[in-house]
């Protein structure tokens, strides 16, 4: 068995360099079919696979913005939690309320910048620090290089209110876990845990924050949120989820459109790649079976 299989790979190959004109264009018949696959292979693969990955890995492409101004209490978002397409999700409070003016030893200005509620599993903060204690922050890159600080450093923030006739400022130190990647925040912004948001929101409003000594009213009221941040696990759930909200009527911004372009850019080129490939390769079969089957209709005598 094995003589005869190495009798006929001899005979072949004989074969082949005793007719090489005829072998050469059945090499580059064969070439001119796999040519134009491997290109789009190559495009498919390529350009569309890393604007997939792109799309994939920013998790700006996750997030679903709500439009305008709502009343989301903590029970909501925790039942929005629970989703399974839903990767994080955590409520803010007023974006009035939500600003800080922050000051360094290192630097001589004085920066206000947004506050931006954080916890575990923040996308924007992916691989870095994040805050967990009251008075730590994360600061966004272009803050931490107005304000000349680095990770460990300390900035003193402070807040100012109308309450009772009088205009009051308070001052609390914070110190810098780390700094957020460029990509994640391009304003100037600091990211804080929800109860130093809340904190800031109730000052503002006249209510007192015992945990950090600020007097103010001390009546009690149900919290509210006017919004929210969210992202989903893959690009696949921002569509599902943009509808269910939709569903509970809270209008949504994403970036359904531009994932729409690459994904319907993907099928395209996915169909017209089995498409050039099933008519290549059919043709190309018959194309060298008849060529072979004349040769050894030739050959027979």
């Amino acid at each position: 068995m094995l003589k005869r299989v190495r009798n006929i790979f001899w005979l072949a190959s004989r074969d082949f360099a005793n007719e090489w004109q005829m072998s050469g264009f059945f090499v580059l018949a064969l070439a001119a079919v796999l040519g134009p696959m491997m290109i789009l292979f190559g495009l498919k693969f390529g350009i569309v696979g890393s604007m997939l990955d792109n799309l994939i890995q920013d998790p700006r492409n996750r997030e679903i913005h709500p439009v305008g101004s709502g009343r989301f209490d903590m029970a909501w978002v925790e039942q929005l939690r629970e989703r399974p397409e839903i990767g994080f999700v955590i409520p803010h409070t007023r974006s009035i309320a939500a600003t800080i003016q922050l000051r360094s030893e290192s630097s001589s200005r004085i920066l206000p910048v947004e506050m931006i509620p954080t916890d575990q599993g923040d996308p924007l903060l992916s691989g870095i620090q994040f805050p967990t204690e009251l008075q730590q922050v994360v600061l966004s890159d272009s803050a931490a290089r107005k304000l000349n600080v680095k990770p460990g450093d300390s900035v003193s923030g402070s807040l100012s209110r109308r309450f009772q006739g009088n205009s009051e400022r308070v001052h609390l130190k914070l110190r810098v876990l780390d700094v957020a990647p460029l990509g994640s925040f391009p304003r100037d912004g600091v990211f804080v845990t929800l109860p130093l948001a809340e904190a800031a929101e109730d000052y503002r409003d006249g209510r007192a924050v015992p945990a950090l000594g600020w007097e103010g009213n001390t009546g009690k009221e149900r919290r509210t949120y006017p919004g929210f941040r969210l992202y989903t696990r893959s690009i696949y759930d921002v569509v599902p989820i943009s509808k269910a909200l939709e569903k509970l009527g809270i209008e949504v911004r994403t970036r359904a459109a531009d994932i729409d372009i690459v994904r319907n850019m993907d099928r395209n080129l996915t169909a017209v790649f089995w498409v050039i490939a099933v008519i290549g390769l059919v043709v190309f079969s018959f194309s060298l079976g008849a060529s072979l089957w004349s040769n050894v209709d030739r050959k027979r005598k």
